[in-house]
């Protein structure tokens, strides 16, 4: 079996994958509603658009219930400070995913156009939503919590959930929001066609476009206007049992970017993330959905990488005390722990990725106003 200390980098990768994985599928879902209103003007459009993600979004998201059950599993400590500190904006995120199953199973119950636009905007804010908080809860990881730990790990927090909508915060949730848009947009051009799929082609361009010019704004707002943090030298004991207050921090890393000048090859991260926007843009000029799907899945892969490489390995900083801050290092649980889990790990998450593609080959196809009327009740 690995070591402890190994065995904390192998949960930390794992922890990124399941949340690169939740992007990736569920992150379509999301845009795909959020787009929704916007590039489906008929009953039948909207329809289609809906029907495109319906054999799959609640597949989907079993990697976020995954995703969240390794983080009480591995990360104990994140978890408990998370869910305590940023209640209220937890809450926001899970009565907004509410707003889909519902919006499914009732929108076409009635044909009665106020009761189908009312779900199809409840719809929109399902998928806008938690996309956006999403993306402010990851530019918050840099400017800090404000929490801190006694000597027993228990946790105050300081915040209120308005506190969370610093600026840069907010830029990092139109990162957020314009990627999983276009990654939606370029879905519905692989699986529409006609005046739904050329609306959902522009959105994808315009939304590649917010993409990129967010990315790079927020990363030179990093650079030039936010202070990181940093282990001292020897004050982790990388292979210790959990004590967070066991180390020193410091204010010495300008924009978070230490990681990339001692480790090159991460530099990879964002060069990637700005690649799939490209890709993405040039695959929704040129009326090419495939290649705009994985432009967009390069820039999901690229931009939370880019994330995780600046942080490392810091996973919830504080800004009240820099040593109550949450680390790879200290944050997790035992070593015993971490081992089953593995083992569990390595059986059901290569069973979710074959059944995911399994689902994904049976139910493929382009939808279309033919098929929507040819099953007037027995589709969304």
């Amino acid at each position: 079996m690995f070591d402890y200390e190994s065995l904390k980098l192998i949960w930390w990768v794992l922890v990124g994958v399941l949340l690169i994985g939740f992007a990736l599928t569920d992150g379509f879902d999301m845009g795909a509603m959020a787009l929704m209103p916007f590039v489906g003007k008929t009953d039948n459009e909207r329809r289609v658009a809906i029907n495109t993600i319906a054999p799959h979004w609640d597949g989907n998201q079993v990697w976020f219930i995954t995703a969240g059950g390794a983080l009480f599993a591995a990360w104990p400590l994140v978890y408990a400070v998370a869910f305590s500190g940023l209640y209220w904006a937890m809450l926001l995120v899970l009565f907004a995913l509410f707003c889909r199953p519902v919006g499914f199973d009732y929108r076409s119950k009635l044909e009665n156009q106020k009761w189908r636009s009312a779900w199809d905007w409840a719809l929109f804010v399902g998928g806008a939503a938690p996309a956006l908080l999403f993306g402010v809860a990851f530019g918050n990881l840099f400017l800090g919590l404000p929490f801190r730990l006694d000597d027993l790990m228990r946790s105050t927090y300081e915040g209120s959930f308005f506190a969370l909508l610093h600026p840069f915060a907010l830029l990092a949730g139109v990162v957020s929001l314009s990627m999983l848009c276009a990654h939606g947009g370029a879905w519905l051009m692989m699986r529409t066609d006609a005046d739904l799929y050329q609306r959902s082609r522009r959105a994808t361009q315009l939304c590649a476009l917010v993409f990129l010019i967010a990315f790079a704004g927020a990363g030179a707002w990093l650079a030039l206007g936010i202070q990181g943090f940093s282990l001292v030298g020897g004050s982790a004991d990388l292979g210790a049992a959990l004590n967070p207050l066991h180390k020193q921090v410091s204010l010495n890393n300008s924009g978070w970017l230490a990681n990339y000048a001692q480790y090159p090859l991460t530099r990879i991260a964002p060069l990637a993330g700005l690649a799939g926007g490209v890709l993405a843009l040039l695959g929704a000029l040129f009326s090419r959905g495939g290649v705009a799907f994985l432009g967009s899945s390069l820039a999901i892969v690229g931009t939370i990488c880019t994330a995780g490489f600046a942080l490392f390995p810091f996973v919830f900083p504080s800004s009240l005390d820099p040593a109550s801050s949450l680390t790879v290092w200290d944050a997790v649980s035992s070593h015993k722990t971490l081992g089953i889990m593995l083992v569990v790990a390595g059986i059901f998450v290569p069973l979710i990725l074959l059944y995911t593609l399994w689902c994904y080959t049976r139910m493929w196809g382009r939808l279309t106003d033919q098929t929507i009327e040819s099953n007037p009740h027995g589709l969304y």
